[in-house]
């Protein structure tokens, strides 16, 4: 049986909050009620967002509440390499091309073909620089993205053989349709049509970062994760990400996204909408809130004692349920 693999990976622009416990908890429940590994995995590759020293805090605040990786903690910003090799290989493949549209080109297409973004929606690519479109135009690339129809040709129309651990993590395109389906451990059945909802999407991007959906798929399968454990708020992602497995021939992990600590809008908590540093001071009364989100209900002993029980707990909800 493949070992179970999890990990936590938060961006470090700023401290963890509460919405950010509740999801570094349930990856360490799932982790430990499956008997696995729990890596942590700073995603700071986008390097002008992330503010010095919060890496140092957020592990700081994992360790006040007992949340200890299971190896070094792992920093996108040093993996650079990786990631060109990735996109260089998808390049090959004709998987990958350049792109020469600002995001007020994006608009502009859109608008000419009767089309806005909704609201907290995607600003789907037209495929302006597609090379079957006429490529760059005359213009300088800016960006590379996937070429999301060629790539839709490499998923299988079947449900495809799955490690043991990820039995449930369904990735296939339907018979005779572009939609991509997956299974969500907490939400059932999920699925997407990437081309018409999200278009070609950034692989890296103008400024030469690469782009969130390809760091996290490889670092994903470099590090053998078998199971993501994450905030609701990133289900949309997955998709995306599937799909990028596909290209780079990497396995797909069992998802289960976690429910969002809500602001005071009634929007996802973040520090855009006011929330605080996460207060470690008290890890009981900081875990116990976490735990309150997730459906659990441990007594308020001390912290060795209150984490084997939430694992009890966690084991007994979720350890059973396929993925």
């Amino acid at each position: 049986m493949t070992r179970y693999i999890g990990r936590f990976a938060p961006s470090p622009t700023g401290p963890l909050h509460a919405g950010s416990l509740v999801a570094a908890l349930a990856s360490w429940l799932d982790a430990r009620a499956h008997g696995g590994r729990w890596l942590v995995r700073l995603e700071d590759v986008d390097g002008p967002r992330c503010v010095p020293g919060a890496d140092r805090v957020i592990l700081q605040q994992l360790a006040d509440c007992g949340l200890h990786p299971d190896a070094p903690p792992l920093y996108q910003s040093q993996r650079g390499a990786l990631y060109q090799r990735a996109l260089d290989g998808l390049v090959a493949r004709s998987l990958a091309y350049p792109c020469a549209c600002t995001r007020k080109d994006i608009e502009a297409a859109l608008q000419r073909q009767g089309r806005e973004k909704p609201r907290h929606g995607e600003l789907v690519y037209p495929g302006t620089c597609r090379p079957e479109h006429g490529g760059l135009h005359g213009q300088p690339a800016r960006a590379w993205r996937l070429h999301t129809g060629r790539a839709l040709d490499l998923m299988p129309n079947r449900p495809s053989e799955q490690p043991p651990l990820a039995q449930t993590a369904i990735n296939s395109v339907a018979i005779g349709s572009r939609l991509i389906h997956w299974h969500d451990r907490r939400l059932g059945p999920q699925h997407q049509d990437v081309a018409t909802e999200v278009g070609d999407f950034v692989l890296q991007r103008a400024d030469g970062l690469y782009a969130y959906q390809l760091a996290v798929v490889v670092d994903d399968g470099v590090q053998g994760v078998t199971h993501i454990v994450r905030g609701e708020d990133l289900a949309d992602n997955t998709a995306r990400q599937i799909l990028l497995q596909r290209c780079l021939n990497l396995p797909t992990p069992a998802y289960l996204h976690t429910p969002l600590v809500l602001g005071p809008n009634g929007e996802k908590l973040s520090k855009q909408n006011g929330a605080q540093m996460l207060d470690t001071r008290e890890p009981l009364a900081a875990l116990n809130a976490a735990a309150t989100v997730l459906g659990l209900q441990v007594p308020a002993i001390n912290l060795a004692d209150w984490l084997a029980a939430a694992t009890a707990q966690w084991a007994a909800r979720w350890a059973a349920v396929p993925g």
